[in-house]
């Protein structure tokens, strides 16, 4: 005779949850609480010292949750995060608070993209650049906080070069390593690199040695957007960050191999988490540059995803619906463990 399953006490599940749940609270808590002090310091409203505290608070909340989003060790990772920020404010030396600057804003482009989760479509593609800018965006405040001694290149140069170097370790596990590429996915990184190293080169070379003519047409395209619009995009982010964050997601939800494309997305999320660095620029200008930047992205995005759809077969709108609802790899929800 079989015997009835055993019940859980409900105050036993409860507390299970509960359990479960305490980490992401408490983080969710600490960035909620981080972020209001780094605005009362923005107004300026309150003591001096809210916002370092809110620089050390979001630096090891965020601290904690890349390592619980990606395996690590997060009470270690954010113990290390606590103490290098307490270590740079207490210290008050220009070369500390400049390096655990650099080192949230690295985090919080690493976090902005590896908390998205697979998109079937273009707008949940969207929903996720969304998310990944707000998240980076969270971290620029908290770098800004840290009251660093900036030069405003190096510090951008500095952030997106341990960004991508971060979100290209962390993705190796996650993509299957290299060997997990194809042929396809080879390609595709082939051509982030390649466009990656492109703007940067372009935008430094410009800098440097361009012709005055040249310079100064340039400068009065972003003259006449600063004037009319309010703000100009950022091009790494626009023409390769948000289109590979958006073309990524979608690829993760038929294919491993997105994470690689997810990669370059921290050509977003660092331009955003470093957008707050240059002292010229007003908070407004800085948000309406990310956002524009993000609609531009999306546009570029959008035509990748329907060019990949009409590579593999999907043309019409019936093939595309149907292709989008098979679309069902599994992947962890947004706050669990990806490995």
């Amino acid at each position: 005779m079989s015997r009835a399953p055993s019940r859980v006490p409900l105050e036993q599940r409860v507390g299970e949850f509960g359990a479960s749940r305490a980490p992401l609270v408490i983080g969710f808590v600490l960035v909620v609480l981080g972020t209001a002090a780094l605005v009362c310091a923005m107004v300026p409203v309150g003591p001096a010292w809210l916002g370092p505290a809110g620089s050390v608070t979001v630096a090891t909340a965020f601290s904690w949750g890349l390592a619980a989003r990606t395996g690590g060790r997060p009470l270690v990772f954010a113990l290390l995060a606590l103490a290098c920020g307490l270590a740079a404010v207490g210290s008050d030396q220009d070369l500390l608070l400049t390096g655990a600057a650099v080192g949230t804003s690295a985090v919080a482009a690493v976090l902005g993209v590896m908390i998205t989760v697979p998109a079937a479509g273009i707008a949940t593609a969207a929903r996720e650049c969304v998310v990944g800018l707000c998240v980076a965006g969270i971290g620029a405040m908290a770098a800004i906080g840290f009251e660093p001694a900036i030069q405003k290149e190096r510090f951008e140069y500095v952030g997106l070069g341990l960004a991508f170097l971060g979100a290209i370790v962390l993705v190796h596990r996650l993509g299957a390593g290299f060997h997990g590429l194809g042929r396809r996915g080879l390609i595709i990184v082939a051509i982030g690199v390649v466009v990656l190293a492109a703007t940067l080169l372009y935008a430094e070379l410009l800098r440097r040695y361009g012709s005055t003519g040249l310079v100064d047409e340039l400068l009065s395209w972003v003259a006449w957007s600063r004037e009319h619009l309010g703000a100009f995009p950022r091009p790494i982010a626009t023409v390769l960050g948000v289109p590979a964050l958006a073309y990524g997601c979608h690829m993760r939800a038929r294919r491993r191999q997105g994470w690689w494309v997810c990669a370059f997305g921290v050509a977003a999320t660092s331009p955003t988490a470093t957008a707050l660095a240059n002292p010229a620029v007003s908070v407004t200008e800085a948000g309406l540059s990310v956002v524009y930047g993000l609609v531009v992205g999306l546009i570029l995005g959008w035509l990748l995803i329907r060019l990949d759809l009409a590579l593999t077969g999907n043309r019409g709108r019936r093939s595309r619906v149907a292709e989008q609802a098979a679309a069902v790899r599994p992947e962890p929800r947004r706050f669990a463990p990806l490995l």
